[in-house]
């Protein structure tokens, strides 16, 4: 099993942060349109109309999402997506572990940084 590990700081609370993983109108905000989301353990999660998919399997409130996560690309394939939240003085750093049967590491990080991270740190600190 490969890992990513990425980090982002996004000036923005935890709190919008947070929002814009588990709220689906904050994700649609960011360019993951349909979104659905139903943020508890054990619910489903739904952007860009199922191609990313998944489960919240924990959740402690702006500090922790898990994810057992399924993308367009091998959609049989399960991967785990773990998020932290540090705030400090308003500022998020997000950190992602993104595991499972990586097999285009390089294609990965770039996915994450243009799909998800990019976006919502534009989206939120636009908001500021």
């Amino acid at each position: 099993m490969n890992t990513i590990t990425q980090t982002y700081t996004i000036n923005a609370p935890a709190t919008k942060v947070w929002q814009a993983l588990t709220d689906a109108r904050t994700a649609e905000q960011w360019g993951a349109a349909p979104a659905n989301v139903e943020a508890n353990e054990g619910g489903t999660f739904s952007y860009w109309d199922g191609d990313i998919h998944g489960t919240f399997t924990k959740l402690t409130p702006y500090t922790l999402i898990e994810q057992d996560w399924y993308g367009h690309d091998d959609p049989d394939q399960k991967y785990r997506a773990v998020f932290t939240f540090k705030e400090e003085n308003g500022v998020t750093k997000v950190t992602l572990h993104f595991s499972g049967d990586i097999k285009n590491e390089k294609k990965d990080i770039s996915d994450w940084q243009n799909y998800y991270f990019d976006p919502i740190k534009q989206l939120l600190e636009s908001q500021q």
